[in-house]
């Protein structure tokens, strides 16, 4: 008996089993994809050193949990120096409102009086030096400068009769108000920079698992990069592809069934999301005329409560309920 050549049996036997699979398949309309958490990244708030990690990758902790420190003694000095710099612009904010003191006042009386006797002593000069000006008696140069001194010493009685009226007066509002606006963004710098030190000590702000910790201790990572990654949420969901032939039958609500290679049992779950723009076909659906097609991007959530244990990354098959009309 003759034997078949190698070339028929090697297309003869991948044909044979497509045809099995094909036969024995399920021709319901079905999504394939794999099981997802939502997850929330950490971001490095400032360029320091990991100082401690208090968890370890795959530990549940819960929302407020510490889980690793960044070095603080540098924003800390800033902190000071933020609050230095408030306390200054409150006392001068205290200064303003508190007003001229009382010796600034007599000060500015007795320079006052200093002025208006200097004034008083040239108009007398200047009186006596006019009649002998006249009389030829002294130089005409001599009789202007006396003059001179004379109207000089008047603007300086003037000048001192101005500052005293405004140490009397006391502060003005506009400077109070500017005053206020200065405390007022010092105390802001200083509050943003107290956030950036609270910020070095990073905290779970929701219950989950702790996924990933990309950075060791003394390690330095660069503004905005993930410090820690976590998974959260009460359950996974199914990430899949739907075909474009069954699209227009998958709408957001939906009722669907989960099923998870290694379980028998289907989980239920309910269409949460479904992107209006397609994908293409991912690479495990590249089977026959799909190879040609488009799918859309849908989340399913598992509504079964044991599915809170399971791992992300499991491939999933689901297949949806009927729409409603």
């Amino acid at each position: 008996m003759s034997r078949p050549s190698p070339s028929l049996s090697r297309w003869t036997a991948p044909l044979l089993l497509a045809l099995a699979v094909s036969a024995c398949g399920d021709d319901r309309p079905q999504a394939l994809g794999t099981l997802e958490w939502d997850r929330i990244s950490l971001p490095a708030p400032a360029a320091e050193k990991v100082l401690r990690i208090d968890v370890r990758e795959g530990e549940r902790v819960a929302a407020g949990a510490q889980l690793l420190q960044l070095e603080p003694d540098r924003t800390q000095s800033q902190l000071a120096a933020l609050q230095a710099q408030a306390r200054q612009a409150g006392e001068a904010l205290a200064e303003l409102q508190a007003g001229p003191r009382s010796e600034a006042i007599a000060q500015a009386r007795a320079n006052l009086a200093a002025t208006q006797a200097q004034a008083a002593d040239a108009r007398a000069y200047y009186t006596r030096l006019q009649p002998l000006g006249r009389q030829k008696l002294v130089a005409a140069s001599d009789v202007d400068r006396a003059r001179a001194a004379a109207g000089n010493a008047e603007a300086q009685v003037r000048a001192a009769q101005a500052a005293l009226l405004e140490l009397e007066h006391g502060t003005r509002s506009e400077q109070i108000a500017q005053g206020r606006s200065a405390l007022a963004a010092a105390q802001a710098q200083a509050a943003a920079q107290q956030v950036s030190l609270q910020k070095l000590d990073v905290v779970a702000p929701r219950a989950g698992v702790v996924d990933s910790l990309p950075y060791r201790l003394g390690d330095q990572a660069p503004v905005g990069a993930p410090l820690a990654v976590m998974l959260v949420g009460d359950a996974p969901y199914a990430r899949v592809y739907v075909p474009e032939t069954i699209r227009a039958n998958v709408r957001v609500g939906q009722g669907a069934r989960v099923y998870i290679d290694g379980r028998e049992q289907a989980l239920g779950g309910r269409v949460r999301a479904i992107r209006s723009d397609p994908n293409f076909t991912p690479y495990y659906a590249l089977t026959g005329d799909d190879a040609a097609r488009l799918s859309y991007l849908a989340e399913v959530e598992l509504t079964d409560k044991t599915a809170a244990q399971l791992p992300a990354g499991l491939p999933v098959r689901v297949e949806f309920d009927e729409a409603q009309p």
